[in-house]
């Protein structure tokens, strides 16, 4: 028999010339077919090496003849990347080294964590405020000069100048206002609501300029037509128009349901009412703005007396009576009181004051001051006419 010539490289193995000569012996043989590694995911076990008959890193590779020529030498290229696949050396764990300034936060925090327990950090200590002792507790640096305290940025306004200095004193007059009466007649919640918010935008373009000029921020107050026993940002409402400070900014809350049954008896007396008791509100708006609501809080909250604290609250509402006055004195050439409504209007005043209702409380002022405020505030048309914290006892009765 002729001697077969030497199989060239490949020869053996799966697409190669002898391939389909052996297939029929290694499958016989018992052996796996020839397939790709399966990848090393989580969880999985590792594939058994597939045994690769014929192959040059079969350690039963055998010559043409049948004799075994051993194991691949070390250095054999193909069992080098066998073994790279199925047999790979582990990867040694080199633990990574933690800079001292992380090793110092975390130990602050574990002194906070386990000294005070509901402490709150409110500085990130880096590690140049502290020289570490792994074992130990972190001290701090000497600074090498003399710990001075910080002094405020700034310097704080006493309450009695920010009612009694204010800014928006100082603006002028309001501009004329172009604002005639909302044609919306109470005659359901609906009307009351739009009457409500065409005023709204009459008194923001007119108010706002100033508040600006005076150096503070604007924004429009919230508003909430309630119905009666209703909870607003007020609390629970019943038929009284007031004003609250709220998420919101300010919420002018305003009843509905008297207003829509009364109109009908007295039209003139009525529209009179929603005027003055939006511009009154809307005046507490303005004192929000500038700060002197919260101021005149405080100041009430710190009186000697019950005496003196009734004095600073009808001071506070005797000027929201006032700004609400000057904007109307601003608007009556397009928003006329007159006539009618201004008789009206006159009677409202004369029947508001404290010694009028139930409970006789004095905190927003004897008929009397709310006559010489609000037309005070009308005749003027300025801001600075309001100031009612600087009067006399007598002018805020």
């Amino acid at each position: 028999m002729a001697d077969k010539p030497a199989p060239k490289p490949g020869h053996f193995l799966p697409g190669g010339e002898g391939e389909q000569g052996t297939a029929d012996a290694r499958t016989a043989g018992g052996a796996a077919p020839l397939a790709a590694p399966t990848p090393r995911l989580g969880g999985e076990a590792p594939p058994t090496p597939p045994q690769l008959t014929g192959s040059r890193i079969d350690s039963r590779r055998t010559t043409l003849s049948g004799s075994r020529l051993g194991p691949p030498p070390a250095d054999d290229r193909a069992a080098a990347a066998y073994r790279e696949v199925f047999h790979p050396e582990p990867i040694p764990f080199v633990p990574k080294k933690r800079s001292k300034g992380l090793i110092a936060l975390v130990v602050v925090a574990a002194l906070l964590l386990l000294g005070g327990g509901a402490t709150f950090a409110v500085k990130v200590l880096s590690s140049s405020d502290f020289s570490v002792n792994p074992i130990g507790t972190p001290s701090p640096k000497p600074s090498g000069g003399t710990t001075t305290t910080q002094q405020p940025v700034g310097k704080g306004t006493p309450d009695a100048d920010v009612v009694g200095k204010n800014a928006i004193y100082s603006v002028g007059r309001l501009a004329v206002a172009k604002c005639p009466e909302p044609a919306f007649r109470p005659t359901s919640k609906e009307n009351v609501r739009s009457y409500y918010q065409a005023l709204t935008a009459c008194l923001d373009k007119a108010w706002q300029p100033v508040v600006e000029k005076a150096g503070f921020g604007f924004r429009s107050p919230n508003l909430i037509v309630f119905d009666d026993g209703d909870e607003t940002a007020c609390g629970v409402q019943h038929e009284l128009a007031l004003y609250c400070q709220d998420e919101h900014g300010g919420s002018v809350t305003m009843p509905w349901q008297n207003i829509v049954e009364d109109y009908p008896k007295n039209k003139a007396e009525v529209r009179a009412e929603m005027a003055q008791s939006f511009g009154f509100v809307y005046g507490v708006h303005v004192q929000n703005l500038t700060g002197m609501a919260d101021a005149a809080d405080n100041l009430a909250d710190t009186a000697a007396n019950k005496n003196a604290q009734l004095e600073v609250q009808r001071r506070s509402a005797l000027q929201a009576y006032c700004f609400g006055a000057v904007f109307f004195g601003a608007a009556k050439a397009s928003f006329p009181l007159r006539g009618e409504l201004l008789r009206q209007r006159t009677g409202l005043i004369q029947r508001r004051g404290d010694e009028h209702t139930k409970d006789k409380v004095r905190d927003h002022g004897s008929s009397k001051s709310l006559a010489l405020w609000m037309n005070q505030g009308f005749a003027t048309t300025s801001p600075g006419a309001c100031n009612t914290f600087v009067a006399a006892s007598a002018k805020v009765s």
